[in-house]
This record gives C-alpha cells, structure tokens and sequence, in this order.
C-alpha cells in the first residue's frame, strides 16, 4: 500500500498522472495507458470534429458504468472523540502520530445516469484503508469482549492500527462548462455506505522485529458516511465524514473518524 502511495505521489510530481475524459486515469509519457472499461459516451460529453473547432452536443441522457481506477483519494485520518480532536483519558490508548495517520481509497467500479452535460448521479464500488499511527508502546489485544490494550515493555519504531473497507458511495456530481483549455470545475457530493473486511496491528521494534496481527478490533462493522470533492481538471480537493461510531464497543462511544486529502481522477 506504501508502494501505491509513493507511485502515485512520483506520477504526479513528474506530470505523469493525468485525468482522462470519463472514469479513468491516463499514465502518459508520450503514450497513453487508460484504465478503463466502461459503456456510453467515451467521451461523455461532447465529440470534437477533429478538422474544425466545431463541439456537437452530446445526447442529453444516456446511462454510463464499467470498471474504471479513479477517484484515487490520498490524504490524512483524524479521531474526533465526542466532538474533540484529542482523545478522552479512556482513550489515551488510541493517541495517534496526525502527520503518520493516513487514508487510501479508490473505486474500481460505477454505474449511473447522465442527466445532461452539467449533472450526473451514480454508484460506485472501491476499497478504503485507514491507518492510525499510534503514539504509545502499547499493544491492542485480539480476541477480546471489549477494546483492550496493554503496555508493552518494548518500544515500537511503528505501532499501526489499521482497517481496510469496501465501500460504495453514491454521488451526485456538477460540473461547469468546459474552459478554452477543456476543462471545468467539479462539485461532488454524496452519502457512502462501507463494509468492513478486517482491521490490523502493525508493530515494528528491534526486540521482536516486524508482527502483524489480524483481528476486527471492534471496528464498526458497516459504517456511514458522507463525502465532499471539490476540484478542476482531474485534481482536487476531498474530506470525508462518518456518521457512526468508529467502534462498536460501549467504552468507545461517540468516537468517530474523517479524512481529508487529494483527489486524483476526478471526474
């Protein structure tokens, strides 16, 4: 997952990574790769005379779908515990590194409705990660009725708890007018549902070297949420926010996760 972060972080530095019309991402260095595989309009908008300047409309309503890698959002995760940034005493054992505390996520599918060139309402299907970079030499236990954690006598280089979803939110996009150079802006907004497939510790020290171990750690099996992009060409800006508890145990009541970062592949 750190390789997919550093690629793509590379891409972007060197001007590699690009938007491409419609539900794709273009690695670009004199060739074109798409992504793609999808039916309705390719281009989705418009088709282009290629000897004159003439745009042609597009047809009005047309429904859209296939598999695509896109809507890469790459950024930040922060606990918010009963309307607070810092944790509770009962939650020390969650205190986490903000700068080292991240979230990965993308959508490998979608299907939806092109209303006409300004709007368009779809569902899409992808995969979140989010990672906390824990603070204190502690180790979460599996296993347990309850969240436990225990000191450890050891200290951890990198002590991540982490969790990995498959999500599907439906969004609701608009989009202004395409620019001189073709481009435009875009609001995306829209509810998401997510469902968990396993949660992780991650610990790295020199006494016991690298362990990983497996284990739900109560998080919330299916979570609800909210997500907002703003952005223009391909690039732009998310935050996300979810509705329920980040856990689904009593003592973590009212602790609740959000997110906010890059987009790449807006569309």
């Amino acid at each position: 997952m750190n390789l997919l972060v550093f690629s793509s972080l590379t891409a972007l530095s060197s001007g590699q990574l690009l938007a491409q019309d419609e539900n794709s991402l273009t690695f670009s260095k004199n060739k074109k790769y798409n992504i793609n595989l999808s039916f309705g309009d390719s281009n989705d908008q418009t088709n282009v005379d290629q000897d004159s300047t003439k745009v042609v409309k597009a047809h009005k309503g047309r429904f859209l779908g296939g598999v695509t890698f896109t809507r890469l959002d790459i950024g930040f995760s922060r606990i918010i515990d009963n309307g607070s940034f810092s944790v509770s005493p009962k939650n020390d054992f969650l205190s986490y590194k903000g700068a080292k505390t991240s979230t990965i996520s993308f959508d490998v599918l979608y299907f939806g409705y092109r209303f006409n060139p300004n709007f368009k309402v779809y569902v899409a299907g992808g995969f979140d990660w989010t990672m906390i970079r824990l603070k204190n030499d502690i180790t979460i236990q599996q296993n347990m009725p309850e969240l436990v954690a225990i000191d450890d006598d050891v200290h951890f280089s990198k002590n991540r708890l982490s969790n990995s979803y498959v999500h599907i939110p439906l969004n609701f996009e608009f989009r202004s007018k395409e620019n001189n150079k073709g481009k435009r802006f875009y609001l995306v907004l829209g509810p998401e549902v997510s469902f968990l497939l396993n949660g992780k510790v991650k610990q790295i020290s020199d006494e016991r070297g690298k362990q990983k171990f497996k284990d739900d750690y109560h998080f919330q099996p299916v979570r609800v949420g909210g997500t907002a992009r703003i952005g223009y060409g391909g690039i732009g800006l998310f935050t996300k926010y979810y509705f329920n508890d980040m856990f689904d145990t009593d003592a973590q009541k009212g602790v609740k996760n959000m997110s906010f970062g890059i987009t790449f592949g807006l569309n």
